[in-house]
């Protein structure tokens, strides 16, 4: 088994590169944008059709063979992945206003949109830092990039797959897939039970609570100072409100990447599997109030969850999700079920047997019972009969 990750490299180009990349990304993403009102005009959205009727123009607008079908693809793409919007009904129903709107006009790409490499137009000299790739003023080499030491290391030790060349806040970026091999499945000697939340982002079976206070008090600043800017509704307000969100984005994917990394260590560290709740579609089915649906649907639950799994399949650590369904109302140690079991957000007591818990952690034990008994039954699913 392999595991995709991807690596971020800080390019910083010379004025000359500089500008050689702004026209490459400005040409690309203006042949993207005339390749797209063709395929929406003549219904032409699979990768294949499109080429046909669009390749010999776009390398006649000077585009490269091999950046010309990375236009191509990733309009393609981009279709793709707004038919899956559509069929989602994440643009409204069918006949709506609001999705025949969106159905009449084609995809448009910022002048600025990542553009796709691969190891035919980009090449990487790892140890003296720089990278060779295609522009639409020829071959640009010894570009430098800087990047952590681990980074690095990866960068050298492991296949490259397609990598984005990324402009975002005056600085360039190349985003680099790599294929990174796992750690052999090992067979767990029971399971790490993990209740996701909001006031608390996580909580293990084992007792240990990852509290969200600090994170929580920066994001209510920061809802608090979104609110001012927009009321403002200035340039320069607009323009600082993209910049803090970037900035929220990344203190919590940071936050997300320390809890996951520290859940992991301890599940291989006692030879545990992970169980995990399956949230999927969790902000359409939880019914809050206005201020605590704002909470909801900015905390990364997917992402925390995507962390855990790629760190746990790196590290060998089996990965179960389950049925989060009662599990805060159910008793871990005599497994009785009442509402009236979870009296506040902290604490738990159970109306049967009378044991007080913490109500977060009550339900990570149910978590950790749930892994083990998915684990099993998938287990004797792969025994032949007979046996």
């Amino acid at each position: 088994m392999v595991s995709t990750i991807v690596v971020q490299l800080k390019l910083t180009p010379s004025p000359e590169q500089a500008a050689a990349l702004e026209a490459t990304l400005h040409t690309v993403n203006e042949q993207a944008n005339r390749v797209s009102r063709i395929a929406h005009s003549e219904g032409a959205h699979r990768n294949y059709a499109l080429r046909k009727l669009v390749y010999a123009d776009v390398r006649a607008a000077g585009v490269g063979s091999q950046a010309a079908q990375h236009v191509v693809k990733k309009v393609a793409d981009a279709y793709t992945t707004f038919k899956a919007n559509l069929k989602a009904g994440n643009y409204g129903k069918p006949g709506s206003k609001r999705r025949k709107r969106v159905e009449e006009k084609p995809i448009v790409f910022r002048s600025d949109a990542a553009q796709p490499y691969d190891q035919r137009n980009l090449s990487f000299c790892v140890d003296a830092r720089t990278i060779s790739l295609w522009t639409v003023r020829g071959r640009l080499k010894d570009v430098p990039f800087a990047c952590s030491p681990d980074a690095a290391k990866a960068l050298g030790e492991h296949k490259r797959g397609e990598s984005d060349l990324l402009y975002r806040d005056g600085v360039w970026f190349l985003s680099v897939t790599l294929t990174v091999p796992d750690d052999e499945e090992y067979d767990p000697e029971g399971f790490l039970g993990v209740d996701l939340g909001i006031v608390n982002i996580a909580t293990t079976s084992d007792g240990r609570v990852m509290a969200g206070r600090k994170l929580n008090r920066y994001r209510g600043r920061q809802q608090r100072l979104r609110q001012k800017l927009q009321a403002k509704g200035t340039t320069s307000a607009k323009r600082v409100l993209k910049r803090q969100r970037r900035r929220e984005s990344r203190v919590a994917k940071d936050a997300n990447h320390c809890i996951s990394k520290r859940i992991v260590a301890e599940a291989e560290r006692t030879s545990r599997g992970i169980a995990l709740e399956d949230l999927s579609g969790i902000r359409q089915r939880v019914r809050l109030r206005k201020p605590q649906r704002v909470t909801l649907h900015s905390w990364a639950f997917a992402q925390l969850g995507s962390f855990i799994v790629y760190k746990a399949r790196r590290a060998g650590v089996p990965v179960v999700f389950v049925d989060p369904a009662y599990t805060s109302q159910t008793c871990s140690w005599c497994d009785h079920r009442e509402k009236g079991n979870r009296i506040s957000q902290d604490s738990f007591v159970c109306r049967s047997c009378g044991v007080v818990a913490h109500a977060d952690r009550n339900a990570s034990r149910n978590i950790a019972h749930r892994g083990g008994v998915v684990w099993n039954a998938g287990r004797k699913s792969h025994v032949p009969p007979g046996s």
